[in-house]
């Protein structure tokens, strides 16, 4: 009888989270640098089953990044409200909204929230993604303060393999268009495969290697890499590396994760 255990890749992450020390500092190297972030807020409902926003916001205060993308900020059924105190986290944190269309009570589009710091959106759009449950994507591109734009594809992806591939699929699409632009794509993924299985192998194909998978779950012991950041371009991005630290383990069930963007080549390619 074969005995059944878990995979090599799933103890060895249970081993460096045991030992996981609560400090992610990340240090910009460039004026061109942007932070930009990714983080499931669960609803606002944390790991101790509390709701609490404002626990949230001071997660994404302690992160202080350029450009975030957040999941479940809206609820789900109904008329979707919007979870978050938006003014108060613009006044706190200088991050205003990406606006999006026909939602008058939800933060954002089936809980996907673009936030930014300093700049402006050129252009928005709100995309559907393929499968069962009901699943889509933003896509903005914004104007930098710090120079240069870039494309923000923020997305939330299904728990079946099958509609996980589909939504791949169209997500490469959309970062093949206009690949003068700089395009991010941040989110809850659901894959926490990384071999030839994953659903992501579209996107592996069409950009390269994908940057390192870090565990961002279960926050308080995080084993699997379900939150990805991945660039259009390989030259742009640092290594991604979770935003681990004693509130951000309990305020929601994911960890967030965080990245430097380099802007930098994009601008000298637009010079030359």
């Amino acid at each position: 009888m074969r005995r059944m255990g878990l995979p090599a890749t799933v103890l060895a992450n249970i081993r460096k989270a045991r030992h996981a020390v609560h400090s992610t500092p990340l240090s910009r190297t460039s004026p061109s640098e942007v932070l930009v972030a990714s983080y499931n807020v669960h609803k606002c409902v944390g790991m101790d089953g509390r709701f609490d926003p404002e626990r949230i916001g001071q997660v994404i205060h302690e992160i202080d990044a350029d450009v975030i993308a957040l999941q479940e900020a809206d609820k789900r059924f109904g008329d979707r409200n919007g979870l978050l105190n938006l003014a108060r986290l613009e006044r706190d944190t200088g991050l205003a909204i990406v606006p999006v269309s026909g939602m008058a009570k939800a933060h954002g589009w089936h809980g996907n929230v673009v936030l930014f710091r300093r700049g402006a959106v050129r252009d928005v759009h709100q995309i559907r993604l393929p499968g069962l449950e009901p699943r889509g994507a933003v896509v903005a591109e914004i104007e930098l303060e710090a120079g240069g734009a870039v494309r923000i594809v923020a997305a939330h992806f299904g728990l079946l393999r099958r509609a996980r591939q589909h939504q791949a699929r169209m997500i490469f699409d959309i970062m093949k268009a206009r690949e003068e632009i700089p395009t991010l794509l941040l989110g809850d993924l659901n894959e926490w495969r990384l071999n030839g299985r994953s659903a992501l192998t579209t996107l592996d194909t069409a950009f390269g290697p994908l940057p390192a998978a870090v565990p961002s779950f279960p926050s308080r012991l995080p084993l699997f890499a379900l939150d990805r950041i991945i660039a259009n371009r390989n030259d742009i991005l640092s290594p991604v590396t979770v935003h681990d630290t004693p509130l951000a383990r309990v305020a929601s069930d994911h960890l967030p994760i965080k990245a430097f963007v380099n802007l930098a080549p994009a601008l000298e390619r637009e010079a030359a």
